[in-house]
């Protein structure tokens, strides 16, 4: 899985008010890396109000994203744990860590996804990466 979330689009104890704060973060890295347009945090954050909560897709953890668009640029995947956690509204909650995904196509994520779900299926996973204190550390969990 190297690489597939690379040391710049990732963020350790970031601090966020709410989960809209929690997602511009986890875009933001994105954003600043032209993985995308603005539009795309604007879309990610508005598929939440419009569907629900259904991004907390395990305890502790969001997958942020949006459908498809030509605000998206390049594939990209990006990683933040929070400071402390923040609530969706979700049976899953608090949420304290947001994975981003942005794909310029239905297609071309899925084997991204795809490793990505392997190693955080791996028992205590999620804990780890969130009780990680740096950049280095999430890194080498993730991409080990």
């Amino acid at each position: 899985m190297k690489e597939v979330i690379s040391f710049e689009n990732i963020r350790v104890k970031a601090s966020a008010e709410n989960w809209k704060e929690a997602i511009e973060i986890s875009g933001n890295l994105l954003l600043e890396n032209r993985k995308i347009k603005r539009k795309y945090i604007d879309n990610m954050i508005k598929a939440v109000i419009d569907m629900g909560p259904y991004i907390v897709i395990t305890p502790g953890l969001a997958l942020a994203h949006a459908e498809p668009s030509s605000d998206v640029l390049e594939n990209g995947v990006s990683l933040i744990t929070l400071k402390e956690p923040v609530d969706f509204g979700s049976i899953n909650d608090p949420v304290n860590i947001i994975l981003c995904l942005a794909s310029t196509d239905n297609n071309s994520h899925i084997n991204v996804l795809k490793a990505v779900a392997e190693k955080l299926m791996i028992e205590g996973m999620i804990d780890r990466l969130a009780s990680s204190k740096s950049v280095q550390e999430v890194y080498s969990l993730l991409n080990e």
